[in-house]
């Protein structure tokens, strides 16, 4: 009985954790003892095969219900395989409602996920290899109660 508690339990685990289709690449970075420092700039490379479709691209971030602020300001790199810059752009990430204070995301006790739009269908120039490095661009460093940081490449529904 136990054997068979077993298999069923992994076969719920394996079919849990499928993925998407439409992701091309999802990867997050810790952020060591939840403060970001200016100087860490994660950098996340990954593989375009088709450019001939648009891509969503978006940031993914975790953080703790204790972030002193309603919003983070973050600097994208994106560059080639050649190293070369494509982009480089500050946004503005808003994580809770400036008015109530209300986080937005999906939380699960003091810890709120979020996935904001970065790009919307984007056409990459050729197929090849991409480097997107993030950096923090706050006023405070470290930057406190931030507990991961990312980006997903998505086929885009346009």
């Amino acid at each position: 009985m136990k054997r068979f508690c077993l298999i069923v339990g992994l076969m719920v685990l394996f079919f849990s954790c499928e993925q998407d289709p439409n992701v091309v690449y999802k990867e997050n970075a810790d952020i060591e003892n939840g403060k970001w420092f200016v100087k860490n700039t994660p950098s996340f490379r990954f593989t375009i095969t088709d450019a001939s479709i648009p891509y969503d691209l978006y940031y993914t971030l975790r953080h703790n219900l204790t972030y002193p602020y309603y919003n983070l300001y973050l600097t994208r790199y994106l560059t080639d395989e050649r190293g070369h810059e494509i982009e480089s752009r500050l946004d503005e990430l808003i994580l809770m409602d400036p008015k109530t204070g209300e986080p937005r995301g999906k939380g699960l006790g003091d810890l709120y996920d979020n996935k904001v739009l970065m790009k919307r269908a984007y056409r990459f120039a050729k197929p090849g290899t991409y480097v997107m490095r993030i950096k923090q661009y706050m006023r405070q460093d470290p930057l406190p109660d931030v507990v991961s940081v990312g980006i997903s490449v998505e086929k885009s529904g346009q």
